[in-house]
C-alpha cells in the first residue's frame, strides 16, 4: 500500500513497512547466531552463491531479522490446535517440524520458533505470518476434521492468529 502525494513525486511508505523494506546494507553482513549472509538485498543461508569481483567489501556481524525476532520474543504467526486426538498428536508435531524445515531450506528467514503443549492444546509459533497460514492449510488438508479460524492483529502489526479445532 504505497501512497503518493499529488505534489510530490516520491513514494511514501507507511510506517508499518519500515521493517519489511529496510534500507540495504553496504558490504557483506553475516548473522552472529545462524551464519546467514546478507548480500544482493536479501538474506541467504550461506556464502555459496556469493560472487563478486571486488573482494574489498566491508564485513559486518549483526543479527538477521529472524534471530532478532526470536531474541526479542516476537513472532508473526501463532497456530493454536484445540482438541487434537491423542493418537495423532505425535504425527501432527512431526508434520509441523518437517514442513517448517522445508520452508527454512527455501528461505533462511522462515523459522519455527516453538511447539508447546498446554493441556489439550498445541501452540505453534513461527517467525513469518505466511508460513503460519501455509502450515495451517497443510494441517487442515492432512487432517480433514480440523476447522480453521484466522484472525489478524490490529492495523500496525502483521501478526496472524490461527485456531484449528478438531471435532
Amino acid at each position: 500500500m504505497l501512497k503518493r502525494k499529488q505534489y510530490d513525486n516520491r513514494i511514501m511508505h507507511p510506517h508499518t513497512e519500515e521493517h519489511e523494506i529496510p534500507k540495504g546494507y553496504k558490504g557483506l553482513v553475516l548473522c552472529k547466531n545462524c551464519n546467514a549472509a546478507y548480500f544482493k538485498k536479501s538474506w541467504h543461508h550461506n556464502l555459496r552463491n556469493y560472487q563478486d569481483e571486488r573482494r574489498d567489501h566491508q564485513i559486518k556481524f549483526l543479527l538477521c531479522p529472524a534471530c532478532k525476532m526470536i531474541e526479542n520474543k516476537q513472532f508473526e504467526g501463532e497456530i493454536t490446535i484445540c482438541n487434537a486426538p491423542v493418537n495423532i498428536q505425535e504425527s501432527l508435531i512431526n508434520l509441523v517440524e518437517t514442513f517448517c524445515h522445508r520452508a527454512y531450506r527455501k528461505d533462511s528467514q522462515h523459522r519455527l520458533i516453538g511447539v508447546k503443549k498446554v493441556k489439550n492444546d498445541i501452540i505453534i509459533i513461527t517467525t513469518e505470518n505466511q508460513l503460519a497460514k501455509q502450515l495451517a492449510r497443510k494441517i487442515q488438508s492432512t487432517f480433514k476434521t480440523a476447522k480453521m479460524k484466522i484472525s489478524y492483529s490490529p492495523a500496525p502489526g502483521d501478526v496472524v492468529y490461527i485456531t484449528l479445532t478438531f471435532n
